[in-house]
């Protein structure tokens, strides 16, 4: 394959790189953000963005396969994230379809589930969005089957969050505290399931979506780890990792979750509404239908892929300490959280 990623600078897009690689396979990527990895030499990649649609079907040609990663997240203005995230997938599909690509994989979202009042969750259940991000990726959805109806071969995976090598964001600053000795509090009693995954387990996810017979494929697929445990004693796991004998401490969400509204509209907290809606209830999807349909099998549980996160987060520390942005690559600013660190 020749495969064309949008978002190849990204946490998704470096992993998936990586992953094709191995494989055999060429890989075009294609990002506003310049591709500042050691596998810059065997791989091209074109600076761009998903909104030219002329220039990223310039940059598409050739390619056989599409998998469109970039995305601009829930930290991103609402003008960057309909823009981005609606437009830039319609203008992906337009592209393939322009240019006879007659595959491409869509990354979207759990997000798209909101806040449900059931779990599992199935491929089936309502979509109902919460904030512009959530929104956005429903819509982007919307015209993945619009593009099936035109002969195009779409899969649409819905992953839960996943973590690995490179993944940053608002795990670094569980992990920035976990280094540092202290304990980390969490929302509610900690009993909630949260299912996350491992990107590993994102790319082979993927790569089924990208060879397995287009009959199968042409379809919506929720990704995550097969084992997981109550979110308590996932995160656990990282402070024991850590070695400080340090534990999670839980706290009332209702309080809390007032709180974090207030600083977020002040833009003083990193944690914006899906987090701290979603992050003291169960939050978990089936994948009885990737497991059975494309054959997917996930390697990592969720303290897996954390541990395996964390320790990538200390060998890698000095290449961004000090460093805070908007994307899963850098840290994202920890604000007047960093105050309450001390307390824990």
């Amino acid at each position: 394959m020749k495969v064309f990623v949008t978002g190849g600078s990204g946490f998704l897009g470096i992993n998936l790189v990586r992953y094709l690689l191995e494989r055999g396979d060429e890989v075009v990527t294609y990002d506003i953000a310049p591709f500042d990895y050691p596998e810059k030499d065997v791989v091209t990649h074109i600076l761009g963005d998903v909104r030219n649609k002329d220039f990223m079907r310039e940059s598409m040609s050739g390619c056989t396969h599409v998998v469109h990663c970039a995305a601009a997240l829930p930290l991103y203005s609402k003008e960057d994230i309909y823009s981005t995230d609606v437009d830039g997938c319609r203008n992906v599909l337009e592209c393939c379809k322009e240019l006879g690509i007659e595959r491409d994989v869509q990354i979207s979202s759990t997000a798209v589930y909101g806040v449900p009042d059931h779990h599992p969750i199935y491929e089936t259940d309502k979509l109902e969005g919460v904030g512009d991000y959530g929104c956005a990726k429903i819509m982007a959805e919307e015209e993945c089957v619009k593009a099936r109806k035109n002969g195009l071969t779409v899969s649409i995976l819905r992953p839960k969050s996943f973590i690995g090598p490179e993944r940053l964001g608002v795990f670094a600053l569980f992990y920035d505290w976990a280094k540092d000795g202290h304990g980390f509090p969490l929302l509610g009693n900690g009993k909630n399931r949260y299912q996350l995954m491992d990107v590993e387990d994102m790319c082979a996810s993927i790569y089924l979506a990208l060879t397995e017979p287009a009959e199968k494929v042409n379809d919506v697929f929720n990704i995550g780890a097969a084992e997981f445990t109550t979110m308590k004693e996932d995160f656990q796991a990282v402070l024991d990792r850590a070695g400080f004998g340090k534990k999670i401490r839980c706290i009332p969400a209702g309080p809390a979750v007032a709180v974090l509204k207030v600083l977020e509209k002040m833009r003083l907290s990193p944690l914006y509404k899906w987090v701290y809606d979603t992050a003291s209830t169960d939050s978990f999807v089936s994948i009885e239908k990737a497991q059975k349909v494309l054959g997917f099998k996930p390697k990592y549980s969720n303290k897996d892929a954390l541990i395996r996160n964390y320790e990538w987060y200390l060998a890698n520390l000095h290449t961004f300490e000090g460093q805070t942005g908007v994307s899963h690559r850098v840290p994202w600013s920890q604000g007047i959280l960093k105050i309450a660190k001390r307390f824990f």
